[in-house]
């Protein structure tokens, strides 16, 4: 394992924690029987029946995965 040979200084490990940054997600804006829905681009969402059971997974009007 990697040891320092020296401390490193607050400053510079503050400096570097800092570059970490949460970025807002990307949405895509999609109406679906007259609802307007938010979801993430390049991902399989859940498709659920009218009591709100998931049923299976879509990707591209696909049908992907059990869920």
């Amino acid at each position: 394992m990697a040891v320092p040979k020296r401390k490193q200084s607050r400053a510079n490990t503050r400096a570097r924690r800092s570059q970490w940054k949460a970025e807002v997600p990307t949405l895509v804006k999609t109406v679906e029987n007259g609802k307007t829905v938010y979801s993430l681009p390049h991902r399989a969402k859940v498709v659920e029946d009218s009591a709100g059971t998931p049923l299976y997974m879509e990707y591209k009007g696909r049908r992907v995965a059990d869920a």
